[in-house]
């Protein structure tokens, strides 16, 4: 039986960001998963149909469908108390700034090494924060769909019109598949 992981959505989002040029060696160390774990993820993100393994490409209509329809109801974002920590969603690009005024309590990855004080929001992985604070792509797609799972109505709208435009970018890059 298959059963996806949060980390799946966090591979397959990586992949995006590299726009495509990626191994699984790579890949692994970039977002803090052993070559196993990432290798996993593809496997079960393939059997969703989410990913293609002949051509190595994110699936990225049923990527898209996914997330804007399952994901806040499978990968739930649960407000948290008052921590330090790595803005996300409505506090982070491109959200925070572009599109909405930093919120007076932001949303934030609990960290230490965090500069914000906000409400925790549980990260998509446990080691996201650490991979998003290396590639500032990886970041503001996490961040979009930290929106997508806690974000009001209007707020998931910009995150959707946001993601849908980081999606194409993929798909002039890759030939990206449908």
């Amino acid at each position: 039986m298959l059963s996806l992981k949060p980390q799946d959505i966090a591979v397959l989002l990586k992949i995006v960001a590299m726009k495509g040029r990626w191994t699984v060696a790579g890949l692994a160390r970039d977002i803090y998963l052993s070559p196993s774990e990432t290798h996993a993820a593809l496997s079960r993100a393939e059997q969703a149909k989410l990913f293609d393994g002949s051509s190595r490409c994110v699936r990225l209509e049923s990527l898209e469908e996914f997330m804007l329809h399952g994901l806040q109801y499978v990968y739930l974002g649960v407000k948290g108390e008052l921590t330090r920590g790595m803005p996300t969603s409505i506090a982070a690009p491109p959200l925070v700034g572009k599109h909405f005024d930093e919120p007076d309590i932001p949303p934030v990855w609990p960290h230490p090494m965090g500069l914000k004080r906000g409400y925790s929001l549980e990260p998509l992985y446990k080691k996201a924060p650490d991979a998003a604070a290396a590639d500032n792509d990886f970041y503001e797609l996490l961040a979009l769909t930290d929106a997508l799972r806690e974000g009001t109505s209007r707020i998931r709208s910009v995150a959707t019109s946001e993601l849908k435009s980081r999606f194409a970018e993929y798909a002039l890059y890759t030939g990206g598949l449908k």
